[in-house]
C-alpha cells in the first residue's frame, strides 16, 4: 500500500490545527521542513 506523504501530512496537520488552534505556527513549521525534506531526499533519488 503505498500512501502519498504530502496529501497525508497536510491531513494531520489541518486537523491538528483545528483541534490546537494556538500551535498553528508549530505545525506549518513542521510541514514545511518535512516536505522539504522530502523534497530534497526525492530529488536526489531521481537524479
Amino acid at each position: 500500500m503505498n500512501i502519498p506523504t504530502e496529501p497525508l501530512l497536510a491531513l494531520v496537520a489541518g486537523v491538528l490545527i483545528l483541534l490546537i488552534p494556538r500551535f498553528l505556527n508549530y505545525f506549518v513549521a513542521l510541514y514545511l521542513i518535512v516536505v522539504g525534506i522530502l523534497g530534497i531526499l526525492h530529488h536526489k533519488a531521481i537524479i
